[in-house]
């Protein structure tokens, strides 16, 4: 039987009471009887699924397809991320780019730089890949200043959220912007000066300020447990550092800039090179090419034997796996509560509430983020709800892009446990769940209303 052909009995309230009720009995489970948040997440899982009514053949398929789906997008970019931050961390390419990057802007401002450098670094890359490029960096710059993890964490993954929310290339957005009609330039254009002083304010301003009262140790991830692997004397000039962290960057950007120049007709859509260029460009083939690269250049070429560099990337993925394997129950989570029909349910709802558009965009997305934890489902869902209000009423080309930006807000506030980015940066930053909500899920919630505010200002404007 196919979840597809089941119709959902239960009405909005119950089912709203049912994602109520799991959320605090997994929070009981992981703060109170300190349950493994995988073990955890599984089992609040299993028993939402059968709360809500999905037919018990389908069960086990949903778990495992919420699973799956988010493994996909998260296993291969964690795990390539984590051994291009290995070679980093041996080779003292972290340690290089750490010491250039305070010489040209102090100590003070740190994490500014960390934060400006993820706002470049976030306009192309996922969040979760971004983010993993970057923890070397950020860990380095963390231990030679002191201070604990998140005074330069925080700005720095804030970053890469405000990108993938705000801004396209990144799907949620441009999702939302071909659902309503809006001109995806001027969305980049409104977009990139709606990003900075969000960020600024909420993930710099916040992240600062949060990581001085709350001072939590450097993780060590990425330092692997072979003692016997020292690390290099004569670590590789910060240019060359750079350059591997560029080069994903610009295979990337490769890959969006061939792909619009096809969909805009400026080169054949059927040229054959073409699917091979943009092949090369995907997120994760781009890592992929980037740790060979940084094997031969951090590795084999300054004298490691090609055992020890073999050694070097599989001792990368065993502090991870943890992180890939909750991150994936995450999705798991936030998939039963999709299949269960409460979003649907809220999206009914919500859209005979009878609010301003702009409002109405915000509070469902928001609702919907808070129900199901995909940001990009919350907003492309949002987008397809209020489609018919933007597309029969009459809006100018910039009211349609403040629209956009509303919906781009709402998907991202308060970011909990069935989002699997709230699990994946707790895990990074060895935080507890307490301490994730009070920091990442507070700055969520910030990037969210600070959005919406300069949303509604340019709609006001237009």
């Amino acid at each position: 039987m196919n979840t597809d052909e089941w119709t959902q009995t239960l009405g909005t309230a119950p089912l709203l009471g049912i994602a109520a009720g799991a959320v605090v009995v997994l929070l009981l489970l992981i703060i109170t009887l300190r349950v493994h948040a995988f073990l955890a997440l599984v089992a609040v899982s299993l028993a939402t699924a059968f709360a809500t009514g999905i037919p018990a053949d389908r069960v086990v398929d949903t778990l495992t397809e919420g699973f799956g789906s988010t493994l996909a997008s998260v296993a291969l970019l964690v795990g390539l991320g984590a051994m291009l931050g290995r070679l980093l961390e041996v080779s003292g390419g972290a340690q290089s780019l750490t010491d250039a990057l305070v010489r040209r802007f102090g100590e003070k401002r740190a994490p500014l730089a960390l934060g400006i450098a993820s706002l470049l670094f976030g306009f192309p890359i996922f969040f979760d890949a971004g983010l993993v490029v970057m923890l070397p960096i950020i860990f380095s710059v963390a231990r030679r200043l002191g201070g604990g993890v998140l005074r330069y964490g925080l700005p720095a993954a804030g970053a890469f959220s405000v990108m993938h929310v705000y801004v396209p290339p990144h799907p949620g957005p441009v999702a939302a912007s071909t659902l309503l009609g809006a001109d995806v330039g001027l969305v980049i254009a409104f977009a990139v000066v709606l990003a900075i002083p969000t960020w600024f304010l909420t993930s710099y301003l916040y992240g600062v300020w949060v990581g001085k009262r709350i001072v939590l140790p450097v993780p060590e991830l990425l330092r692997g447990k072979d003692d016997d692997i020292e690390s290099d004397t004569e670590p590789p000039s910060p240019g060359t550092v750079i350059g591997l962290l560029l080069l994903p960057l610009v295979l990337i950007f490769a890959n969006t800039g061939l792909s619009t120049a096809a969909e805009a007709g400026w080169i054949d859509p059927e040229a054959g090179w073409l699917d091979i260029a943009v092949a090369l460009g995907s997120t994760p083939v781009a890592l992929l090419i980037t740790v060979f690269v940084a094997m031969y250049v951090l590795g084999t070429r300054r004298g490691r034997g090609k055992d020890v560099v073999e050694r070097l990337v599989d001792s990368a993925l065993g502090p991870v796996c943890s992180i890939i394997l909750i991150t994936g129950a995450g999705g798991m989570f936030g998939g039963v509560l999709r299949a269960s029909g409460i979003g649907d349910a809220l999206s009914s709802t919500l859209a005979d509430l009878g609010l301003p558009v702009i409002v109405a965009a915000y509070v469902i997305a928001t609702v919907l983020r808070i129900a199901q934890g995909s940001a990009t489902v919350a907003l492309t869902t949002a987008a397809g709800l209020v489609q018919p209000l933007v597309l029969g009423g009459g809006f100018g080309s910039v009211e349609v892009v403040a629209i956009v930006l509303a919906l781009a807000a709402g998907s991202v506030t308060a970011g909990h446990v069935n989002d699997s980015g709230f699990w994946l940066v707790g895990r990074f930053f060895q935080m507890d769940v307490k301490t994730t909500f009070k920091t990442w899920t507070v700055m969520q919630t910030t990037i969210g209303l600070v959005g919406f505010g300069l949303a509604s200002v340019l709609y006001l404007l237009a």
